[in-house]
């Protein structure tokens, strides 16, 4: 089905100085391509969840060197050479580097050499979003983004971004105000973020991604009470029935609007003016519709207000 663009909310966004037009709904590729990451995937059904997204009218993709140790970007790279690159925003990352057996690295020589890799297996001029992916523990935060920066004022990328930073190392990095974006995991059974970062995020003007937005799937509504046992390593039983028990109300809302629990959860984070652009995943083009679906939930203040409080419990999380 395709989407109006006017259905889509394609919006600007502002992302340091640079502004892309995107929905508040991405894709994320981790399942695309990412032999290393999970089990019994398949290239084809990576190729056609991608084209399923743009076909749909999503925007931004999000990927990384290490989904598949460049696999999900080679993928990526084939499938937009057929479509309108500079309707598409593209955001990959790197940290692991392949001639030390993936070992984190921000020196400036890598990150330098990671983007020039990424953008022949993009097969594309240029990245939209550039991230770090994690910090090591050995190079000066800023100067790993200043290297990135160059590459920026080069043309080479066109917003800086650093991921699974702590908010001290996210400070650090943004010493001289160079970093435009965050990425950091973030979901509505893990929000100590809204305190430790958001308010630094807000005041300088750095956008925010959350990534893991369904908690691996706990935020679908397809568990009960009986399955606490998968998720014992997490939470208490307690938790659990916390989580359970907003989910119920989750779902009383998606009914009033004919969705999903992960349809409204994902509208949820639309809906949310600290977040910038949600990344669900997808292993197949059925999953990636039914996302894409998200955009049509329209939250109102009361509703968003029941979620929010629904899973209040997890801000200190």
């Amino acid at each position: 089905m395709i989407f109006k663009e006017e259905k889509m909310m394609v919006q600007e966004i502002k992302i340091g100085k640079s502004t892309v037009q995107t929905t508040k709904l991405g894709l994320g590729t981790n399942k695309v391509g990412g032999h290393n990451l999970f089990q019994n995937l398949n290239d084809q059904d990576g190729y056609d969840v991608v084209r399923k997204a743009l076909d749909s009218g999503i925007k931004l993709l999000d990927t990384a060197y290490i989904y598949g140790e460049g696999r999900s970007e080679e993928i990526i790279g084939e499938v937009i050479q057929n479509y309108d690159r500079s309707k598409i925003v593209i955001a990959t990352k790197a940290a692991q580097d392949p001639q030390n057996n993936n070992q984190i690295n921000n020196e400036p020589a890598f990150l330098k050499q990671a983007v020039k890799d990424a953008l022949k297996r993009l097969q594309t001029a240029y990245i939209d979003i550039f991230y770090i992916h994690f910090p090591d523990n050995k190079t000066p935060k800023n100067e790993a983004v200043a290297a990135l920066n160059e590459l920026k004022q080069a043309g080479l990328i066109r917003a800086v971004g650093v991921s699974n930073f702590t908010p001290e190392q996210i400070k650090e990095a943004n010493i001289d105000g160079l970093v435009d974006i965050v990425e950091d995991h973030y979901n509505l059974v893990h929000r100590q973020i809204e305190k430790t970062e958001w308010p630094y995020l807000k005041q300088n003007k750095i956008a925010f991604v959350p990534y893991f937005p369904l908690a691996s799937g706990l935020l679908t509504g397809r568990y009960t009470l009986n399955d606490y046992e998968k998720f014992a390593d997490d939470y208490s039983k307690v938790e659990f029935e916390t989580i359970i028990n907003a989910l119920a109300i989750t779902q009383k809302i998606a009914d009033r609007h004919s969705a999903t629990v992960t349809q409204t959860i994902l509208a949820w984070y639309i809906t949310n003016p600290n977040i910038a652009v949600v990344i669900p995943g997808a292993r197949n083009q059925q999953q990636a519709a039914g996302n894409v679906e998200a955009l049509n939930v329209t939250l109102s203040e009361a509703e968003f207000q029941q979620i929010d409080k629904a899973f209040a419990d997890f801000k200190n999380k």
